[in-house]
This record gives C-alpha cells, sequence and structure tokens, in this order.
C-alpha cells in the first residue's frame, strides 16, 4: 500500500529527514495525511493529537502546518508535558475519561483536525469519537490511526468481537445514509447524519469529514429515449 508518490510527499520527505524528537508511523499512513489535510495547510487552524509519546509528530504538524496553526497533544504520561515548545501545547490525562475529555474542549475550543493515535484501547478510542467529534468545525477531519488493534487480542478485541472500533465505526455506514431509511423506528437522521460529509476507510485508518448536509434530493434532464 505504500505508493511511490511518497517520494514528492511534504511530510514523507520531513519524516525522512527527522532530526526532531521520534516519530514512529506506519509509512503508507503518509499519503493519508497528505490527502486529507493538505487543504489546512498555512491556514489558522488548531490541531488535536491524542498520544505524544516523544513528541516528534506534533514537531512535524508544526512544520507542515505552518506558523499559523495551534498544536495541541494529549497524553496520559505526565513527563510528556515538558516537551512543550512554541505553538504545542500539551494537556495531561487519560482519554477514555470523558469527565477529562469534556473538559479539555471547553478549554480549547473548537477544532479543525483531530488525529487520534492514543492508547489504542476500544473504550478509549471510542469515548474520545463521542466526547471529541461534536467540536470539530464544519468542514473539519476527524482521523483515527491504528484502528486495526481491533483485531488484536492484546487489546481485548478480534475479527467482529463486539465493542472493538471497527464493529462500532461500522454503524457510521448506516448513519450516514439514514436519509434513505424507511424505518425510522430503527434509523434515521440524526447529528452525525446532519454533520458528516464523507467517510474514507484505509487499512489502519478511518477518515471522517465534516460538512453541514441537508436531505439530498434528486431531478431528471433530457428527454426519455424509451
Amino acid at each position: 500500500m505504500f505508493s511511490k508518490n511518497n517520494k514528492k510527499n511534504i511530510l514523507y520527505r520531513y519524516f525522512l529527514k527527522n532530526e526532531g524528537h521520534l516519530i514512529h508511523k506506519w509509512l503508507h499512513y503518509f499519503e493519508i495525511y497528505e490527502r486529507h489535510f493538505s487543504g489546512f495547510r498555512g491556514k489558522n487552524v488548531t490541531i488535536l493529537e491524542f498520544g505524544v509519546s516523544h513528541g516528534g509528530s506534533l514537531q512535524m504538524w508544526k512544520k507542515y502546518f505552518g506558523k499559523k496553526a495551534r498544536i495541541i497533544g494529549v497524553d496520559v504520561d505526565n513527563r510528556c508535558k515538558k516537551l512543550e515548545e512554541k505553538q504545542i501545547e500539551i494537556y495531561i490525562g487519560d482519554q477514555e475519561d470523558r469527565q477529562f475529555l469534556a473538559n479539555l474542549m471547553k478549554k480549547i475550543g473548537k477544532v479543525d483536525i483531530v488525529i487520534e493515535d492514543g492508547g489504542h484501547q476500544m473504550a478509549q478510542q471510542i469515548a474520545t469519537f463521542e466526547e471529541v467529534y461534536p467540536h470539530i468545525v464544519e468542514e473539519g477531519v476527524f482521523l483515527i490511526e491504528d484502528v486495526h488493534t481491533s483485531y488484536w487480542a492484546r487489546y481485548d478485541a478480534g475479527y467482529k468481537k463486539e465493542g472493538t472500533f471497527v464493529e462500532y465505526a461500522k454503524d457510521f455506514i448506516d448513519k450516514i445514509n439514514a436519509w434513505h431509511s424507511e424505518e425510522p423506528d430503527k434509523l434515521r437522521p440524526g447529528q452525525f447524519t446532519r454533520t458528516t460529509k464523507g467517510i474514507h476507510i484505509y487499512d489502519s485508518v478511518i477518515v471522517l469529514e465534516k460538512g453541514k448536509i441537508s436531505e439530498p434530493t434528486h431531478k431528471q434532464t433530457g428527454q426519455p429515449a424509451l
């Protein structure tokens, strides 16, 4: 899945030449990042990443998005706080703690891009999505990576196992198509339907694009041929 186009990818070139803090990424992620993040470069944006680790990716986002960007990292490890620098803020807390997440979003306000690369536990991923997604701006992006942990036993997960993020995310398909449901007692348009423009599924990554969505309409043009 690693594309030869990555040779021209700005983030991938940064990664290869990185002399800053440690970055650990699956190589095919860089093409996904470029596809969904490039339109935000150079703009006044807020980037929120769960999972600071050594802080290398925060430095990468700072360089990529530019001087107008506000970069925010979240981690459970208190030591990460010392990795703050110009443009980079770090908050310490457990992403499975919904009260922590609610308080965090009150402090930082709306965000343009969320990168969920935290603890990869199912409850953490689901809590983070549910608490943070409503705070992403219209036309913003939620990207969750390393969802392959939904298939790993050591994360109390497995193929089609109930409660994994992958199984949870399969409901997104129904919700985004809810306008067409003929069973409103089972499926009807909700907040997700009205604020989600698209869902992109990749190896290990799910990306959701936000937008203001109205009930779809259709029409015909031209003359009948038969």
